[in-house]
């Protein structure tokens, strides 16, 4: 039979009034059965991943996307975990965010329903099959999965464990559907589907969602890349400061909320360069430096533009020396992706400054820039995170996949 992504999504938007209707207990009962049964499937499911590492493996992927389609025991641990905390977490819909009365003595309230359909696209993270469903079906979502092909094998064991626990207790299985092929015509036709879907998230590489951002008639939201910056202001803790840097660089480069930039004050150059110069050498971390930080590196390329407009992923990272506060800012309103940009100083009132003049996604003070993650910042696992401002910014939890609707209670008032 030939696979319809249409009928897949009509049959979503179905399975959308069911779920939507579900109360919080039976929805975090199903969210913990899932969890258990990711731990029970645990050996197919490193098999079906083993194949797509074998797979691109031979087709020479980046170290960072295999690293991103990797699982393993903690990493499948991980994952269950985050759909239990998903299960502990305070339910959003229905909650009643503001209630006025008029002086005509209508009384208008706003609560939150779930958007409906969603639609996920993304690249490499299998992982994101289970966070993307829990954290939909938790909100009252049904949702559409559209991997990569790369992790194809992973994607579908892990929606099997999932389809089993909806099974389990009577939910339409369409309230969470993986696309089973990744032909590229079936993601172009899921992209004008607006009838069915409401919302489309994609997660992956820059060209991908600049491709569905300008070809989908669904709304998008938008993860562009992450060019996080570090800057080491002239009040800093030195020692504070090459802590946070090797935590934001080597911890794991891949991730989106690694630095790709450090930026130091120049009266900060000749005591901090020379030790986070060792320690980044130390770890395998390549140097793209600037003119006058070019000397405290060794085997450093000179950086450009390019570099500090890039996005590495990588153990690789573009250092400037700035004159003073306002070039450093300067600088990261210039490169900055919206995503995440860091200050360490022990000047309250210039980081409060900072705070204030920087309106990326998430402002760190004196913090690693890797806790730019739903799960550290208290949204469990997330969704995604949002480098558009509209209709969410920064990392997405629970609330980013509700909307709001208008509740007006009156006792037979007419306008006049």
């Amino acid at each position: 039979m030939t696979f319809s992504i249409q009928k897949m999504a009509q049959q979503a938007k179905k399975a959308s009034i069911q779920v939507a209707q579900l109360d919080t207990a039976t929805k975090n009962k199903i969210l913990l059965t899932i969890a258990d049964n990711l731990r029970a499937d645990e050996k197919k499911i490193l098999a079906a991943n083993a194949v797509d590492i074998e797979n691109a493996q031979a087709n020479d992927l980046p170290a960072a996307m295999i690293d991103r389609l990797l699982l393993d025991h903690d990493r499948i641990e991980g994952i269950a975990q985050a759909v239990e905390y998903i299960a502990s977490l305070a339910d959003p819909v229905g909650l009643v965010t503001k209630t006025d009365r008029l002086p005509n003595n209508l009384i208008v309230s706003k609560k939150r329903i779930p958007l409906g359909v969603i639609a996920m696209i993304y690249e490499s993270r299998p992982n994101v099959t289970i966070d993307a469903a829990a954290l939909c079906f938790k909100a009252g979502n049904t949702v559409v999965l559209r991997g990569g092909k790369e992790a194809l094998h992973s994607n579908l064991a892990l929606a099997e464990s999932l389809q089993i626990a909806l099974k389990q207790f009577d939910i339409d299985p369409a309230a969470v559907s993986l696309v089973p092929d990744p032909d590229r015509e079936i993601m172009n036709e899921l992209l004008t589907l607006n009838e069915e879907i409401d919302l489309l998230i994609p997660r992956g590489g820059e060209n991908l969602i600049r491709y569905v951002s300008q070809n989908s008639r669904i709304p998008v939201i938008q993860h562009f890349k992450g060019v996080c910056h570090l800057y080491v202001d002239k009040m800093a803790d030195e020692v504070k400061a090459l802590d946070i840097l090797v935590n934001g660089k080597v911890q794991r480069p891949s991730a989106c909320n690694s630095l790709e930039t450090l930026l130091v004050h120049k009266d900060r150059a000749e005591s901090f360069l020379p030790a986070a110069a060792a320690k980044l050498n130390e770890m395998g971390v390549k140097v793209h430096a600037c003119e006058q930080s070019l000397k405290y590196f060794e085997n450093a390329d000179l950086a450009t533009d390019l570099d500090y407009d890039a996005e590495y992923l990588a153990l690789e990272i573009a250092v400037r020396v700035v004159d003073d506060y306002d070039q450093a800012v300067e600088h990261i309103q210039r490169f900055s992706s919206d995503h995440t940009e860091v200050i360490i100083t022990q000047d309250i009132s210039l980081a409060n400054k900072f705070v204030q003049q920087i309106n990326s996604a998430v402002v760190m003070v004196n913090a690693s820039s890797r806790f730019s993650d739903g799960g550290e910042l208290g949204l469990g696992a997330e969704i995604g995170i949002s480098t558009s401002k509209l209709h969410a910014y920064g990392p997405m939890g629970l609330e980013s996949l509700t909307t709001e609707k208008f509740v007006v209670m009156g006792d037979g008032q007419v306008r006049s």
